[in-house]
Order: C-alpha cells, then structure tokens, then sequence
C-alpha cells in the first residue's frame, strides 16, 4: 500500500514548499524507498505556459512535454520520480475536466458541484500521480492556507485522508517564524494562526517544519507544540541556508526528520539515510577557491525565478570544475543602451530563451562582442536565434536578417515558423514541446562533451533555423553539429574557430543535476574558467558519458 505525504505551506507564499518537498523525497530515496513527487496549484489557468515569467517564473518542461511549474525542476534535481503530466494538476486543469465530464452528460443530471465533484476530481489527480511501485507519494499543495482557492485541495486531501487506511497519510505544514529585529524575537502567532485555520479545515498537521532566519530558542518548540497541538520532537526548524539550498537535506537530516516520517508512516526505521556522496559534494563547495564570472544577458532579469534552472545549471558546471560560478545578471535593455562596458571582467556569456521583441537588440550586440573577442558564449533556444541572427547579419552580410516572430516580412528570416505551427491558433500546449532526439557530428564540439552520438533534449518552442540559409551559414564557417534526425532541424550550431561558441534550439538546464551536470554546462564553465585564467582555448569534454 502506497503512503501519502501532504505538504501544505502558511502564513506567507515562498516559503520553499518545493524545495522541501524535494528534499523530503530526496531523504526518502537515499533509505531506499521509491518515491513519486506531484504538485497541486489552485490557479485557473490550465497550466503556466501561457503565463509571463514575471508573474510565475520559468515555466519547466517534463520529456513529455507538459508545461509544469518550476518546483517540479527542484524534484527532477534532487529525486529520481519519473514526472509526467499527471505530476502537475491547476484548479484550470481539473475544472476543465468535470466540466467536460458534464457536458457528455456523465454525471446523469446531477448538479455539478464542488463538493463532491471538483473533490472527487482532485482526489483522481492525487492518485494518477502515483507511479507503479512506488512506496510513498508526496503531494505538494500549492498556495498558502486561507486562499480562498486552496480550499477545495484542502478539503480533498481531507477526504483523502479518512478514505485511506490509518496510518498511511502524514501531513506536513510549513510555516514561517518572523523574526523583529527591533526587539529580537522571533514570533509564533503567524504560525499558530495559520495551524488553526487548517485545523478549521478538518486537518491536523502531523510534522511542523518552521522556515526561520535566526535559530529558535529554547523553549520555543514546546510553546508551538502545545498551541498547535503537535508534538514536541516534531516541530522542526529550517533555517534559512546561506550558502547553497542543497544544503536543505542535510538541515533536515540532522533535525531527524526522515526518522519522524518513516516512524509515523510505518516505514523500515533502521536504514540510515546515505547523503555521503551529497555532504562531499556540498564539502567541495565550499572549499573552492577558483571562481569564473558568466553574465547572463536576458529579458526577464529582474525575476530570479525567470531562469531558476539555468543559475541552477551554471552551478551544477561550478561544481564539475570545482569553482565557484559568479552570475552577473544584465538587462539585455541596458545592454544596449550602455553596451559591452557591462561585460567588463565576465568570463562567458550566456543568452537564455524568451519571447517577444523587447530586448532582442540587445541580446544580438552582447552577442557580437564574444563572437569578436572570443568570450566564451552559451545561447539557448531564443539565445541561439539571436546568435544565428547575428552571424547572418555580420558574418555573411546579410543585414536585414530577423526572426519571422519578431518581423514577418523581413527579407532574410533566417529564423521561421515551423510548418507545423501554420495552423495554430491557440496558445496553450501547442508549441513543439518535450524530449526530442538530436544526432550529434563526430568530430564536433558538441559531440566532444556530450561523449554520445545520439542523444535528446526537452524543447519548447514555435520557430526554427531556416534550412534555406544552411549552405552560407556552413560557408561563413558555422557548424550545424546537432540535427533532429526525423525532421533535419537545427538543433546545435557552433564557431569551431572560437574557444567556445555554441547555441541550442533545446533547454538543457531541464536535465542538469547537482551530481550530473548537463555536459554543455559543464564544457561552458570550463572555459569560462579557462579564460579567467588567461587560457582562451580552455573548452574541454567531459569526463563521463550523457546518455539520456
């Protein structure tokens, strides 16, 4: 019988729910347990691919092509749960359901209702996340206790509780301990608040983990202990880290909480939880001494959560190449109004994905300036456009060269729409999305650090590389190293003559990991190192196979 976990967050939202999660998964996994990792949003939209950046952050694609939110990429990098599309249900997603239950007539002329049918439906999602042989389930809820729109998950996950067998479901509240720095304490009303409103609910939180920047001090788990009614030893702090969130399983190790889970579940208590391979990795961390500076230049700057998997990837390179990676993140506005002087002292240049034309200009300048100087560079999906953009535009003279997204009518679009996309007309789910293969050129550097000839990449896009302009990019010196082989697009396109110059049409920040890093990662930030050092040809394969 599967067991259930419960994740529910209080008091404010960004509390780290999803890190949590993963690090609750991760410690599961690591005593030999098999684990499956959901996430529930009470927002209407179907799902965040049609949302700006600002308003929800990256937008994180799984193999299958499910646009998901970015906490499912916090479980990819620290669990091995196989994700799909039933890993993520919106309140849109599941409305849309019953309502399409109830215009086929399923329901038999019952009125449709929240409860109990937006709670059945829910209850339905919460089990078609359960993956074969997996031994516990852990469901995140998103939002914060007392949303209105959390309610109905709430209450589902109540149901859940009373229709599973005793003993199988545990809840976990997260909560915040504020701390007033003018009379120094740190106050628990919030949270005794916010474990009443829950218990209103009809739930009782099992495990309290309480997000804290300053240590609790004694007593302080006995006073939330006997107004929250949850027992001493499992109330636990989780301070804020200050140095890397992989720190987070360590933390949560060491406040014994895999013990009080796998107690309260019923689970095998005698098997220690092996985070050695992490503790050493977190040890390496820390003692590096060499650094590399890359600036990011993009669009969506201002919102760290924008490109949450790409700063994670750059440090998952960092720690392959045992240095710390510094990221200076610039408007690719500013950049071009103030130009390569924000560059100044940068060891690489990334240019990451985006949509819409503010800031294109200035992403193709940056661009330009490490094409010229032989600045390690590392464009990603729009970034690899621009970088194609660029390179017609003053490599093969061609100076009206454009994206057909951007200027339909321009008369060199070395960047089109994909002829499957002609047709579209909505937005939601019909770009090309998910795991696609690419075959790799012998020889190139791309086929270099990936160490395979064929592997596959998550996409997540509508235009393409014009095959039309194939014959003067290769001309100009461009090598197309990675083609789709079923459909011949573009996927990886390089400047053998530069220290390093690559742009992918894919997004392979979704598939980097702490202890994996992605191997282009991991060859950027080698040669960005290369060239703090003062050794420009510093790009390098990596030392073990890519094989996805």
């Amino acid at each position: 019988m599967v067991k259930h976990i419960f994740i529910t967050g209080g008091v404010v939202s960004s509390l780290g729910k999803g890190l949590t999660s993963a690090s609750i998964g991760m410690l599961l996994e690591r005593r030999g347990l098999a684990v499956s990792m959901q996430k529930l949003d009470p927002y209407i939209n179907v799902d965040p691919g049609t949302m700006s950046p600002f308003q929800h952050g990256e937008v994180y694609v799984l193999d299958d092509g499910s646009e998901t939110d970015l906490d499912l990429g916090h479980y990819e990098r620290y669990t091995h749960a196989r994700l799909s599309r039933t890993a993520n249900f919106t309140s849109g997603k599941i409305y849309s359901e019953v309502i399409a239950r109830e215009r086929r007539g399923d329901y038999l002329g019952s009125t449709v209702q929240v409860i109990p049918h937006i709670t059945d439906a829910i209850k339905e999602a919460i089990r078609a996340g359960v993956t074969p042989g997996v031994d516990v389930a852990i469901t995140e809820v998103g939002g914060t206790v007392g949303d209105i729109e959390s309610l109905p998950f709430l209450e589902a996950i109540r149901q859940l509780a009373l229709e599973l067998p005793h003993g199988d479901v545990l809840f976990v509240h997260l909560t915040l301990l504020p701390y007033l720095r003018a009379s120094g304490e740190l106050k628990t009303k919030p949270t005794q608040q916010s474990v009443g409103k829950l218990r209103e609910i009809g739930i009782q939180p099992d495990i309290l983990i309480c997000r804290t920047e300053q240590p609790m001090p004694s007593g302080m788990a006995k006073k939330i202990s006997l107004f929250c009614n949850v027992r001493e030893e499992f109330v636990i702090e989780e301070r804020d880290v200050g140095f890397s969130i992989y720190e987070v399983p360590v933390m949560l190790v060491e406040a014994g909480l895999d013990k009080l889970i796998t107690r309260h579940l019923g689970l095998p208590v005698e098997i220690e939880t092996d985070l050695s391979d992490w503790r050493e990795m977190l040890r390496n961390m820390h003692l590096n001494k060499d650094t590399c500076e890359i600036a990011v230049v993009g669009k969506y700057i201002e919102l760290h959560d924008a490109y949450k998997s790409i700063y994670e990837a750059l440090s998952h390179g960092g720690v392959k190449n045992h240095c710390k990676v510094k990221v200076r993140k610039i408007s690719a506005e500013d950049y071009l109004a103030q130009g390569e002087i924000l560059l100044e002292g940068v060891d690489g240049l990334l240019v990451p994905g985006g949509f819409g034309e503010r800031g294109i200009e200035g992403k193709i300048q940056a661009i330009e300036h490490a094409r010229k100087t032989g600045l390690p560079f590392f464009g990603i999906c729009l970034g690899m456009q621009c970088a194609a953009i660029e390179i017609a535009r003053h490599l093969l003279g061609l100076k009206q060269a454009h994206t057909a997204e951007l200027d339909p009518k321009c008369p060199d679009p070395v960047i089109h729409l994909m002829e499957d996309q002609r047709q579209r007309s909505e937005k939601g789910g019909t770009m090309r999305l998910g795991s696609m293969p690419c075959r790799l050129t012998p020889g190139s550097l791309a086929h270099k650090l990936y160490r395979v000839e064929l592997t596959a990449e998550r996409h997540r896009h509508r235009y393409e590389f014009n095959n039309t302009y194939r014959a003067p990019f290769e001309a100009a010196g461009v090598r197309f190293s990675g083609v789709n082989p079923e459909r011949n697009l573009v996927e990886i396109l390089e400047l053998p003559a530069h220290p390093f110059f690559v742009g992918v049409q894919f997004h392979p920040e979704f598939k980097s990991r702490p202890l994996d890093p992605h191997p282009i990662f991991d060859g950027f930030v080698a040669a960005a190192l290369a060239h703090s050092k003062g050794n420009s040809r510093g790009a390098r394969s990596t030392q073990t196979s890519h094989v996805t």
